[in-house]
């Protein structure tokens, strides 16, 4: 890395990040900006690799992003989310049961069994579950939880568990399911979930998904100024670019805010999700 040089951390959740990428940094290069991409199997993988400095700005998911922050801030630095999508900002979860035998409440689900995403998925498993624990529904002990582990590390971006679970509330092995509201259309066009055949219990609070990540010594550098410029000024109109927007799913590029992660960062509290991987990474750091 230099200066000049913008190097981006992503995960590779599916064979179209590739091309997005390539693409991107086609369009940085025809702007005068020096700009590549490395891949990561994992998002662990990828906010160790930017703690060490191995590259300048991250594509985070919000639980990456939780995970940057607090492990930087206990080393008295500070992480900034400089850029998210349009689409990355106000969605919601919810917590949808079978329209013909579900239960008609939240209350219903007492001693019944959910099924969500996997693991570290915030949309599909943890604000739905910090949703139902704020209602006084405690996972593990007010309901079961049945899990569907599909490539965690990659924090739900790989969106097969939400599927799997939503097969399984139409299959009858569970009482209700957690899925982001998207996904819950999806699945309807799929016909994964047959219409009319599902009738939503609950809906979180709007929260914010994906940013662009830096820490305090790259977020003032003129190369990452001119990557925001750039990347903000990008217009869905400019037929160069516009492909590569309809792959990332977004309109427009708009400044990162950090406000939307409360709930997520309520649910990682709550059930001490990142407290192993934050202790790991200082142990590391402070060698």
């Amino acid at each position: 890395m230099t200066n000049d040089t913008v190097l981006l951390g992503a995960v590779a959740y599916d064979p179209k990040v590739v091309t997005i990428w390539e693409g991107f940094r086609a369009f940085f290069a025809d702007h005068g900006l020096d700009f590549d991409a490395v891949l990561f199997t994992n998002y662990e993988r990828q906010v160790a690799a930017h703690l060490r400095g191995d590259f300048d700005v991250a594509w985070n998911s919000p639980l990456a992003w939780l995970q940057l922050e607090r492990v930087a801030a206990k080393l008295g630095r500070r992480a900034c989310a400089i850029a998210m999508r349009d689409s990355d900002r106000d969605l919601t979860s919810v917590i949808v049961t079978r329209a013909s035998d579900g239960p008609s409440d939240l209350e219903g689900l007492r001693g019944q069994t959910i099924a969500v995403g996997a693991a570290d998925s915030p949309q599909a498993t943890l604000i739905p579950l910090e949703h139902l624990r704020a209602a006084g529904l405690k996972p593990g002990r007010d309901v079961e939880v049945r899990r569907f582990d599909v490539l965690v590390g990659k924090h739900g971006d790989h969106i097969g568990g939400e599927r799997d679970a939503a097969r399984a509330l139409i299959a009858g092995e569970v009482a209700a399911a957690c899925m982001i509201d998207g996904n819950h259309l999806l699945f309807a066009r799929e016909g994964v979930l047959p219409t009319g055949s599902t009738r939503i219990l609950a809906q979180t609070a709007p929260y914010d998904h994906c940013n662009f990540s830096v820490l305090d010594d790259a977020a003032d550098r003129p190369a990452m100024r001119r990557f925001v410029e750039l990347l903000l000024g990008m217009s869905y109109a400019d037929p160069t670019v516009r492909p590569l927007m309809d792959l990332e799913g977004l309109k427009a590029w708009q400044p990162g805010r950090t406000e939307g992660y409360a709930q997520l960062a309520r649910a990682i509290d709550a059930f001490g999700t990142i407290d192993g991987f934050v202790a790991l990474q200082l142990a590391r750091l402070r060698r």
